[in-house]
């Protein structure tokens, strides 16, 4: 057999466009699986966030979560690496953040090593939106005033959102100060409306960077690894990758970076070119 060795991105890529994960990709995924291929995710979403939409499909092989910054193993749910902003870096965001008028959702590592979500007293649109996406999620703690100095508490993402005009000002002044030292994805939501994230984390917590170590976990060569994806935060994907695939609803900017353009996420266009090429 010929293993492939697949990572695709979630939210617009395998996800339809109400982000729900369609049975013709739950069962053509499970089926590469069982067929000894080595199939994983690279996503935005946390490993819970992301289980609630894919859980349907037996992973065994390291997942990539916060766009880099965290890869885990599916089995033991246990942390593989990561890379961390410092208690320093993510403390002087929070204050900068407050000049502006944005508070952000600080999702970080507790020191059980559990995923958690601090925030303030939800006070935007774009954030109440965000928080009800997610009912009953028990990571999610409102606390009085933000702060981030347990010492085994590890940051992951700093997640700001908000409108364009909101957040263009304060994104700005974060690339002056610390745009050396962080990797910030600025983007407009898929699903809130006229909502932008603004998310700042590690310089190594990027897509790239995740996937070239996702490929020594699985031990392949980058070159063999066949990519899926839609939206600026993919590009570090196709940058590792040997086969770089985006679905037809992708980016234009991604799209001139592809070696092929499949069918859109609506049409399953990930799971069709998988069973295509695995036929």
């Amino acid at each position: 057999m010929n293993k492939r060795y697949i990572l695709t991105d979630l939210d617009g890529t395998l996800l339809r466009s109400d982000s729900t994960l369609s049975p013709f990709s739950k069962d053509t995924l499970s089926a590469a699986l069982d067929a000894g291929h080595v199939v994983s995710y690279a996503t935005a979403r946390s490993y819970a966030s992301s289980q609630t939409k894919v859980s349907a499909i037996p992973w065994k092989y390291p997942l990539i979560l916060y766009n880099g910054a965290l890869l885990i193993d599916p089995l033991t749910q246990k942390t593989i690496t990561g890379s961390w902003l410092s208690h320093e870096l993510t403390h002087d965001l929070i204050l900068l953040g407050k000049i502006y008028d944005q508070t952000p959702f600080l999702f970080h590592l507790d020191e059980n090593e559990e995923e958690s979500v601090l925030h303030e007293q939800l006070r935007k649109e774009g954030e109440q939106g965000f928080y009800n996406s997610r009912p009953n999620d028990r990571r999610f703690h409102q606390v009085p005033s933000l702060q981030f100095n347990h010492p085994s508490q590890k940051a992951l993402i700093v997640t700001y959102i908000g409108t364009y005009t909101e957040l263009k000002p304060f994104y700005d002044d974060i690339m002056e100060q610390y745009g050396e030292h962080v990797s910030i994805h600025f983007s407009l939501d898929t699903y809130l409306k006229d909502q932008y994230f603004l998310e700042i984390s590690h310089p190594d917590a990027n897509k790239k960077e995740a996937a070239l170590r996702w490929a020594e976990l699985v031990g392949c060569d980058p070159k063999q690894m066949i990519v899926f994806g839609d939206n600026f935060n993919d590009f570090g994907l196709f940058e590792a990758a040997g086969l770089r695939l985006a679905v037809s609803n992708a980016r234009s900017e991604l799209k001139q970076k592809a070696d092929q353009i499949i069918d859109s996420n609506d049409q399953d266009g990930v799971a069709h070119y998988i069973k295509q090429m695995l036929i």
